[in-house]
């Protein structure tokens, strides 16, 4: 399978049935075990970015792209702090979910567009990409990275599930027990790869953290320009 049967794979996932799981996952409603353990580890995600961006004390001066923004969990609370964010997603239906929830708010400086990563253009401040990189493959991914760096002026925060014997054996069970909801592959990348690729655009590592539930695992990584 190539990576851009991945996107289009991905694309028509979260277009269809990957919507309606996504969105009761990333919402507030009532959930089985499994999907609740995912909802939140990734709200500890979400948790992390906005206390590491707000600890710094200056969000209302920046430019913010949320790259793979999902129904908007993080664009929403960043436009709220002041910020000017730019939102994008593959899925129309997630950004179509993300403008409903962001519609009540009234907020002029959060702006919602359906793109892939590649599509992305500009330059912002900081651009933020979680739970992205586990629909590409490790050549895919450092061009992902590669491309989201020139977007970045400043600042570039990524998540990704790290490649560990340990989540490689996880998978590899989990990988014996396809069902409906599992219609999309999961890409585990090196984090010692992604640090090299980063490091080979100019940048350095400031912060990082792991989530880790029982379901859900995520290594977040903050880089900054040399």
């Amino acid at each position: 399978m190539t990576a851009v049967d991945d996107k289009k794979i991905v694309r028509e996932y979260f277009n269809a049935t990957g919507f309606d799981r996504w969105r009761r996952i990333y919402g507030d409603g009532e959930v089985n075990k499994v999907q609740l353990d995912i909802r939140t580890g990734h709200q500890q995600t979400v948790d992390t970015v906005l206390a590491w961006l707000k600890a710094d004390g200056n969000l209302k001066d920046l430019t913010i792209c949320d790259a793979g923004c999902g129904v908007g969990s993080l664009s929403i609370p960043l436009a709220e702090t002041g910020a000017q964010v730019f939102s994008s997603d593959i899925s129309e239906k997630m950004v179509g979910e993300a403008k409903d929830r962001a519609a009540a708010l009234s907020l002029e400086n959060l702006t919602f567009a359906v793109q892939d990563l590649e599509g992305l253009t500009g330059r912002y401040h900081t651009v933020v990409c979680l739970d992205v990189l586990i629909h590409y493959p490790q050549t895919k991914a450092a061009e992902m990275i590669q491309h989201l760096s020139s977007l970045a002026e400043s600042r570039l925060i990524l998540s990704f599930a790290p490649k560990t014997v340990f989540y490689t054996v996880l998978k590899k069970i989990g990988d014996f027990f396809p069902g409906p909801s599992k219609a999309t592959r999961a890409y585990l990348h090196s984090e010692a790869q992604v640090v090299k690729i980063l490091e080979s655009q100019g940048w350095k590592i400031e912060r990082n953290a792991m989530t880790k539930t029982r379901f859900y695992f995520s290594r977040l990584l903050e880089a900054v320009r040399t």
